[in-house]
């Protein structure tokens, strides 16, 4: 899995507040505004979010089984 990129918060010159990543020669890589940056980041689901969902999937699945099982 690839390192999350550290980004620096600054303003711009009308005063919204934004994110830039920067390259390792201290170039600007992306600068996008917090707004953006923010709902993406809400958006994406951690490592241990996404396991939680498959064990919880299986778990139903699991259920779905037995409950079939049953009625035969």
């Amino acid at each position: 899995m690839a390192k999350k990129a550290k980004r620096t918060t600054m303003r711009s010159s009308k005063g919204k507040k934004l994110y830039a990543v920067r390259t390792a020669g201290g170039k600007f890589k992306d600068i996008q505004t917090y707004e953006r940056a923010h709902a993406a980041d809400l958006r994406m689901n951690s490592d241990e979010e996404v396991a939680a969902e498959a064990a919880a999937k299986k778990t139903t699945k699991k259920k779905a089984k037995k409950k079939a099982a049953k009625k035969k």
